[in-house]
């Protein structure tokens, strides 16, 4: 569950990257919405299953409430699931 883990963290980490960075600044400067109407929902399914699979993999590995509340507020801060791999995913 693991190695799926981090792929999903990984590809949400990306989405989000690409949602605030580029698709919302070409949408309210360009005045082209079609970037975030194709990213919005690919990230926001890959944050709900971040979300799930935090959940399992924290209970897996027994984690405390404060690794926890880490992991999962990683998701909604830019680059956040970067820093969660590597410190809590990589093995």
């Amino acid at each position: 569950m693991l190695p799926f883990f981090r792929v999903i963290a990984l590809l949400e980490g990306v989405s989000y990257i690409l949602l605030l960075f580029i698709a919302t600044p070409v949408k309210y400067f360009l005045n082209e919405p079609k970037y975030v109407k194709l990213l919005g929902m690919p990230h926001g399914i890959l944050f709900i299953m971040y979300i799930i699979l935090a959940v399992i993999v924290g209970s897996n590995l027994k984690w405390n409430n404060k690794t926890m509340r880490t992991v999962l507020l990683a998701s909604i801060i830019p680059f956040g699931t970067f820093y969660v791999d590597k410190k809590f995913l990589k093995q």
